[in-house]
């Protein structure tokens, strides 16, 4: 008889107790984030081939063209663009910063000397260019390559226009005249543009 008390008892006590229910907003909270490097490692077992290694690179190399003269040499391009530069605007920058009429004939003979140094560059380059385009004519037509001794010669003739042309420069900057001539003007116009402007700026803007 104690024995069915007992269990009866115990049932009670199980009925008595409250189970607290699970809102559904626990539900609703989101999981927190799990980083994945705590499961793999990333890249660890992706071998480094040609396209992930550092030492490849998708970006063809530029590659050179010796033949279309993609180099800088020092032909005519290099006088005429010495020639061609602004010199009037040099002129009159420089006479902003040294408006000193001796500082003007010390720039003009700096600026023909650089004329000089510029022609004798470029003289250098076409001597040796053409003796060096006579070895292979001698070279190429005794191996009998008529096609490329032509191409030669042309390429020769060519070489002499230029220096005749250099030649002619040369003959005007000895007696100031030609090119020589104008960029000597040029700069003269630029560094009195630059006095007058200092002028203007400190006297005649000025009212008493």
């Amino acid at each position: 008889m104690s024995i069915f008390n007992f269990l009866k008892r115990d049932e009670v006590e199980l009925n008595s107790q409250q189970v607290e229910p699970i809102s559904s907003s626990e539900y609703e909270k989101p999981l927190p984030e799990i980083e994945e490097n705590i499961f793999v490692e990333a890249n660890l077992s992706q071998p480094e081939t040609a396209q992930t290694s550092k030492f490849y690179t998708n970006t063809p190399k530029p590659i050179m063209d010796i033949s279309n003269n993609n180099i800088i040499d020092n032909n005519i391009a290099l006088l005429y663009t010495f020639l061609d530069r602004n010199h009037e605007a040099k002129g009159y920058d420089d006479a902003l910063l040294n408006p000193d009429t001796s500082h003007l004939d010390q720039n003009l003979d700096a600026l023909k000397n650089e004329l000089v140094r510029t022609i004798n560059k470029v003289k250098t380059f076409y001597e040796d260019f053409i003796q060096e385009t006579e070895y292979h004519i001698l070279s190429r037509g005794r191996s009998g390559m008529v096609d490329i001794v032509e191409e030669l010669e042309m390429k020769k003739r060519t070489a002499i226009g230029h220096m005749e042309k250099v030649n002619k420069i040369e003959k005007d900057a000895e007696n100031n005249i030609g090119d020589c001539k104008g960029i000597l003007l040029s700069y003269t116009r630029g560094f009195k543009n630059g006095l007058a402007a200092i002028s203007h700026h400190n006297i005649l803007t000025k009212r008493f």
